[in-house]
């Protein structure tokens, strides 16, 4: 398991995010879901997400996610 996914079953550990093409789209994260994600994602990588970086398209998969967070300077191991 991906440290993004471990990071999102502790967020909501009653969702099964693999099942899902799109989490957002899904309805799987809520905004403030999304909040908490973001924070971890910071604190878990050490990295800052921008502002600009939180848009629906980056937070669809653990795949986009990690892009994401690698974009922003962290690395996914």
């Amino acid at each position: 398991m991906s440290k993004v996914q471990e990071i999102l079953q502790s967020i909501k550990p009653e969702v099964d995010f693999e099942q899902s093409k799109d989490f957002v789209e899904d309805g799987l994260l809520d905004s403030l879901e999304l909040i908490s994600l973001i924070e971890e994602l910071e604190t878990t990588f050490d990295v800052e997400i921008d502002p600009l970086d939180i848009l629906p398209e980056n937070f669809s998969t653990i795949h986009r996610i990690e892009e994401m967070v690698v974009r922003c300077g962290g690395t996914i191991q």
